[in-house]
């Protein structure tokens, strides 16, 4: 029987029943979880059955958007050195504001479709976030140039691995990791919000447990350290841990052992402010409510 592994990309692949969960012991599992898609259930299960049993469309988003952008911006900023060493910050200045422009253009249909009337604010807070990545990178440049490193060295060394798709099949999970970083022996896996708030909430500390297992499964070892890189205030990073991984582990069998079913009525409302709020509500807030 095909598996369908849905992730937060929207790309899918085959496996064979035999193939994933098998460390889980749990028979009927249907698909591969995500940190999306775990953290969704943990939030409501009513909207994860929507989402990802009945694969409803939801609609779009300003703020996914943005954050396509983002990304996107961040990672291709490293495709390229540094060609003039001595003008190395307007270099790297022109070539972050030239992405997000390009990137920006490349999602007008989106922007279209949604109707956006205060489409320059939005793109101005965008180039907010993206100016404060660079210069806190610019500032990390800096630190390596003082130990005697050429721009260009320092630029390498800061270069992280990107957008690294990771597979455990054994716990049925999967996860895309924005950024891995190796320096001096110490590895850092990080991964880019666009959100406004600031700290690493149970979401996100699940999160990136999950992507410190997926981590360990591919290299055999944990990362020494996992976090967030706020792009409006900051990198924030924690220790990675075995009990992380073991709160990863605990997580991802409970959603596993809670969604076999296909059955609305085994996926109860979790009624809370996110059904309804004053500027918006859940995608799925009209079949969870007039039933």
């Amino acid at each position: 029987m095909p598996i369908n592994i849905g992730d937060e990309m929207g790309k899918t692949e085959s496996k064979t029943d035999k193939e994933i969960g098998y460390e889980l012991g749990i028979p009927n599992i249907h698909r591969v979880q995500s940190p999306s898609s775990i953290n969704t259930f943990r939030q409501c299960p009513r909207k994860y059955f929507y989402h990802y049993i009945e694969q409803r469309p939801t609609k779009p988003s300003i703020h996914l958007v943005k954050g396509s952008v983002a990304h996107s911006v961040l990672e291709d900023f490293f495709d390229n050195g540094i060609i003039d060493e001595k003008e190395y910050k307007t270099i790297l200045r022109t070539r972050a504001s030239a992405l997000l422009k390009t990137r920006w253009l490349s999602a007008g249909e989106q922007l279209k479709k949604m109707a956006i009337t205060d489409e320059e604010l939005h793109f101005s807070d965008l180039a907010i976030m993206v100016s404060n990545w660079l210069e806190d990178f610019l500032k990390k440049m800096e630190k390596e140039i003082a130990t005697g490193k050429t721009p260009n060295e320092a630029f390498k060394v800061l270069t992280p691995i990107r957008e690294r798709k990771y597979v455990h099949n054994g716990y049925a999970v999967q996860g895309f990791i924005d950024a891995i970083h190796e320096q001096d022996g110490k590895i850092t896996v990080l991964d880019y919000k666009t959100s406004k708030r600031d700290d690493i909430s149970d979401e996100y500390f699940l999160q990136l447990a999950i992507y410190a297992l997926l981590y360990k499964h591919q290299h055999g070892k944990i990362p020494d350290q996992v976090g967030l890189v706020f792009l409006r205030h900051g990198e924030k990073t924690i220790e990675a841990t075995e009990n992380m991984v073991d709160h990863a582990i605990k997580e991802i069998k409970y959603v596993h052992e809670n969604t076999t079913s296909k059955k609305l009525d085994d996926y109860p409302q979790k009624k809370s402010g996110l059904c309804k709020w004053s500027i918006g509500q859940c995608d799925f807030y009209e079949p969870c409510f007039e039933r």
